[in-house]
């Protein structure tokens, strides 16, 4: 965050700061509120006074949102031949590419920044922290950050992609990522001597049970044109060979591209637990996140728009339609607000290990992670493009492109349904 505002300083970009503070240090550590919001165009050059009133607002013309999140993931770095760039902080790591998110968006401020005086609106640059868990777009939601004059229309993000040829743009309309929760299951029995097991109520037993009926929620319950995922990714219990412990910790993930499957799988790991429980003897909790992630939706009309724009960046000459993918992404908050826009940019063929360059192609949450750098300008030209292009579109005095299209289509419906 220091980081962030001392390169806002140098460009002259004012800024707020003190965003996303943690409402939840029950269960993230830390008070939060590293969050950055900076202003570029007609509100940023004092051309409006801000009082909120309607002249104001009209005078401001359009508002859009670019955001890219910032933090670091709790991993030990294993990258090979990064020393001099190399995580300083052991047990943490960029292993998702945020600081490269975060770079493009700066880069995009500094070329912002140069033509700021014929930006026809305003440019709000979303600098976010706590987007693996904390939920920190919802935050600064609700700290107002919708309720700022001039309020925005739309808004646009993106996420570095190691399975996409570097310099790749893709994305897809409607449900582009996943809804997602996590729980923690306590499995509480009556613990005793290994070798008594008879004289117990064995929660590993009822546990290990319970992890392996799991799996077929998905495979059973759930429609196979309909996408799930229940992970078990934590299963703690016991200090000695010896020992039957009295209870068993589980955690995982629950994952659907609605709300309404992501709560009916919610609904079925809530019985087959109740179920386990009775079968065994045992007793139980389950405690979820404070705050699941909302599915990210692509608004259909503005997507086509946002496609073409993409094509014009992406090394292709096209944007590639992408299948969902079931990671999840707080950007969905910001999505559900206003009609929104994500992509994602292909980084995984840079590096060469015979020069001493780590491979780019890792997973995200890998700790061999590494960002392939040529990705960055991409990033930059797509933040500009799609900026300067919008606030175009809703500042020519007619309704934009994407509106536009809506309307013909509603149109062409509405004479269908009369022809019939």
């Amino acid at each position: 965050s220091e980081t962030i505002q001392t390169v806002l300083d140098d460009l002259d970009i004012p800024y707020t700061t003190g965003w996303a503070k943690n409402t939840h240090e029950d269960v993230y550590p830390g008070k939060g509120g590293y969050g950055i919001v900076a202003h570029i165009g007609r509100r940023a050059s004092g051309k409006v006074p801000g009082s909120g009133s309607k002249e104001d607002e009209d005078e401001a013309g359009p508002c859009v949102i670019l955001r890219a999140d910032m933090d670091a993931l709790p991993i030990e770095e294993q990258t090979l031949n990064v020393e001099s760039f190399k995580s300083r902080k052991s047990g943490k790591m960029h292993a998702c590419g945020h600081d490269g998110h975060t770079t493009m968006l700066l880069g995009a401020a500094a070329l912002l920044k140069t033509v700021e005086d014929s930006i026809q609106g305003t440019i709000r640059l979303v600098f976010q922290p706590a987007e693996e868990g904390g939920a920190g777009a919802k935050r600064m939601i609700e700290e107002g950050l919708m309720e700022m004059e001039p309020k925005p229309q739309h808004a646009f993000g993106m996420h570095v992609w190691p399975t996409l040829p570097t310099g790749v743009i893709a994305s897809r309309p409607g449900a582009i990522m996943a809804a997602a929760d996590t729980f923690e299951i306590l499995m509480a029995g009556k613990g005793g001597h290994a070798a008594m097991p008879h004289l117990t109520i064995d929660p590993i037993v009822a546990s290990s049970s319970l992890v392996m009926n799991l799996q077929t929620i998905v495979s059973r319950t759930l429609s196979p044109l309909e996408a799930g995922v229940v992970s078990v990714t934590q299963f703690a219990a016991g200090d000695a060979f010896n020992v039957i412990p009295a209870s068993v910790v589980i955690r995982g993930t629950i994952r659907a591209l609605s709300v309404e499957t992501l709560n009916s799988l919610r609904n079925s790991v809530e019985k087959m637990v109740e179920a386990t429980c009775l079968l065994h003897g045992t007793n139980s909790t389950i405690k979820y996140s404070p705050d699941y992630y909302l599915p990210t939706i692509n608004d259909p009309d503005l997507f086509e728009f946002s496609k073409e724009v993409a094509g014009m960046v992406s090394k292709e000459g096209y944007m590639r339609d992408i299948v969902p993918t079931m990671g999840g992404e707080d950007f969905s908050f910001i999505a559900d607000a206003i009609p929104s826009t994500f992509f994602m940019i292909g980084q995984g063929t840079g590096g060469d290990e015979k020069l001493h360059l780590p491979r780019t192609d890792y997973g995200l949450h890998h700790p061999s992670f590494s960002l392939d750098e040529d990705v960055m300008p991409v990033g930059v030209e797509l933040h500009v493009n799609l900026a300067l292009r919008t606030l175009a579109e809703l500042g020519n005095g007619d309704s934009p492109s994407w509106y536009k299209k809506k309307v013909e289509n509603e149109t062409m419906e509405g004479s269908a349904t009369a022809a019939i």
